[in-house]
């Protein structure tokens, strides 16, 4: 692979880098937001360096001497040219040029089927839940109330869940899910509530879900399970950010 080849992968990736930071919301599908200067330093960094690599003269190639039969070779080499780059590295154009051309695709119900459900933070204590009705949670506090609070003030309220539909399985049930990052997409986990009262909608759909728990196990404690009755569940728009587990968002009449 000829010079200026070699420095179309560091400008590449570092243009990909910069354009899906930059200029569109691309990279949460990497990475949590706050990594976005990491990425557009390090898109930068490679930019500067193709840049560098590319006005940079070219060094000398190995001096060539005449062995004792008058055979040319190359200091080190024998007669053999090993300045060259393999062949495979052009594999490693593929994906700085898929992050320029292609939007990769949004983790979903087969990645979160498969995932880790994210732990359940042990909680000390729990603030009254203010009168709202319904009730606004996210999937992680609705699920540390039905397993900890043992106030049972979840108890009997109506509350609104958001999140995108996971088949359960063989028994047709099926979940409401968020995926959220630690750091990004490898170390990615689940955040699951069981849906009772509807039959289960395409796989991937953003809901609001509104409901009261359903009674399964013992409310506060380790026993119960992250479960609702559902009353109601409208289609929602995708949040930008799908990946944390963010309030929910306003259901689209």
């Amino acid at each position: 692979m000829k010079r200026a080849v070699q420095n179309l992968l560091p400008a590449l990736t570092g243009a990909g880098l910069l354009h899906t930071a930059l200029f569109t919301d691309l990279y949460l599908r990497y990475v949590k937001a706050g990594l976005r200067p990491l990425l557009i330093g390090s898109g930068a960094v490679l930019l500067l360096l193709a840049l560098t690599t590319a006005v940079t003269p070219a060094g000398r190639r190995p001096a060539e001497h005449a062995d004792d039969h008058g055979h040319g070779y190359a200091d080190g080499h024998h007669g053999h040219d090993h300045t060259g780059t393999p062949r495979v590295a052009w594999l490693l154009l593929l994906p700085a040029l898929s992050m320029l051309c292609f939007a990769p695709p949004a983790l979903g119900a087969y990645t979160a089927a498969r995932a880790n459900d994210k732990p359940v933070t042990v909680q000390r204590g729990f603030a009254p839940l203010p009168a709202t009705s319904p009730l606004p949670l996210t999937l992680t506090e609705f699920t540390e109330r039905v397993r900890q609070d043992r106030s049972l003030a979840i108890e009997g309220r109506t509350v609104r869940l958001t999140g995108f539909v996971t088949p359960a399985g063989r028994d047709g049930g099926w979940y409401l899910t968020r995926i959220v990052f630690s750091c990004c997409a490898a170390d990615s986990q689940t955040v699951r509530v069981r849906v009772y009262g509807r039959p289960a909608p395409p796989a991937d759909t953003w809901l609001a879900v509104t409901g009261t728990w359903h009674p399964h196990g013992t409310l506060g404690t380790p026993t119960a399970q992250a479960a609702l009755d559902v009353r109601d569940a409208r289609p929602i728009a995708p949040p930008v950010n799908a990946y944390t587990d963010d309030l929910p968002l306003t259901p689209s009449s």
